[in-house]
């Protein structure tokens, strides 16, 4: 398994890289809302669609959904404060979820219809900040710096955790997750953040602005981990799907990016970037 999870990561790290540096912001819109409707087809077992016409009308409002935002993707950064602000406040809202969140929830039909609007919520507001963060001047290396404080948060988290976690975190939803893994994890973003500031000339930022900025996009991420692993358990799913192997699904690689990515956007737009 481990052989697995690494191969495919010396394949997507390459993709990855390509997607950001070396595609104009239009052609990156493209590519990321497929990706999004990847991860729409896999909402759709999260949310008990399996199959027939409402797994079927999930994707198709979710394909219109991204067809309007990349038609109209001039109006969508000209009106990027209010398109995250909005972002973001539903975000907070999602994650009333994960407070309510009781062992032993199945899947009824008020679960498929919350975990319905939560998948076009969440798929669409992650485009609408990716695409603002690809069309700035310095977007990809802000892009860079975001997967930079993801990841390291995620690292930070499970090194410290595994050393001197013992309080879980949200044990009915993630029992590998620790308070202090959580902790560590907010302190290695943002550790790498000022350190990759501090090595990308592109971007100009101080440590006052970088740290609350790596800590609260750390902070939502882990978030959004939970959201997804919340509708895992409650589907009794292990994976989110199998495109990638040892990997599982594109949401399993993104969940921590879909609640991330909003928060980290409108930063830069409140910042002034």
């Amino acid at each position: 398994m481990l052989r697995t999870r690494v191969l495919t990561a010396l394949v997507i790290g390459p993709l990855a890289f390509a997607l950001v540096f070396m595609t104009s912001p239009d052609r990156f819109g493209l590519i990321f809302a497929a990706l999004m409707m990847v991860a729409s087809w896999e909402y759709r077992r999260l949310a008990g669609l399996k199959g027939g016409l409402s797994g079927a009308a999930l994707l198709l409002i979710q394909a219109v959904l991204l067809f309007i935002l990349y038609r109209q993707r001039l109006a969508v950064n000209a009106h990027a404060l209010a398109l995250l602000t909005a972002g973001c406040l539903v975000w907070l809202l999602m994650f009333v979820r994960l407070i309510i969140f009781r062992p032993g929830a199945h899947i009824d039909f008020q679960y498929r219809i919350v975990s319905s609007a939560c998948a076009l919520a969440s798929l669409s507001f992650t485009w609408i900040a990716m695409f603002y963060l690809a069309s700035l001047q310095a977007g990809p290396w802000w892009i860079l710096l975001l997967f930079l404080v993801i990841w390291s948060a995620d690292t930070g988290a499970y090194f410290v955790g595994r050393a001197i976690g013992k309080r879980k975190l949200a044990e009915h939803i993630s029992p590998s997750k620790t308070m202090a893994g959580f902790g560590g994890g907010l302190a290695s973003a943002a550790v790498v953040a000022v350190i990759a500031v501090s090595l990308i000339p592109r971007i100009d930022a101080t440590v006052l602005q970088i740290v609350p900025l790596a800590v609260i996009t750390a902070l939502v991420s882990v978030g959004g981990d939970l959201f997804i692993s919340l509708h895992k358990r409650t589907s009794g799913l292990k994976d989110s799907g199998r495109i990638l192997p040892g990997h599982g699904g594109i949401l399993d690689r993104t969940d921590s990016l879909l609640a991330g990515a909003p928060f980290f956007a409108l930063g830069l737009v409140i910042l002034g970037w």
